[in-house]
């Protein structure tokens, strides 16, 4: 005689009417549109500092270390978008949360 059925009907267990999921995170996914546009313009900048960094580098030979230091922590601000909005952490970026500082 196999046994066929994986369970006895008295071992499953069905879900509770009462447990439902939790709400639909809308302000969370305003908050990401939000940041999504503000990662948009970042990578812009960033893209138009690593254009002066050529040119810079072309005329003085060395790259602008005020700019390299800016540009770092644009990255880092940049990361903690996407780490917002791909649900990777909760803490909301600037202009929220503090502005990162690299050190």
């Amino acid at each position: 005689m196999s046994d066929s059925h994986p369970a006895n009907s008295a071992d499953v267990i069905p879900p509770r009417p009462d447990a439902a999921r939790p709400p639909f995170p809308a302000i969370r996914l305003l908050y990401a549109l939000g940041y999504g546009f503000l990662a948009y313009i970042a990578l812009l900048v960033l893209f138009a500092i690593g254009v002066v960094q050529f040119v810079m580098l072309a005329i003085n030979g060395k790259v602008n270390d005020e700019l390299k230091s800016f540009t770092t922590n644009l990255v880092q601000y940049l990361w903690e978008l996407a780490a917002f909005i791909t649900f990777a952490r909760d803490d909301r970026p600037f202009p929220i949360g503090p502005f990162p500082k690299h050190v």
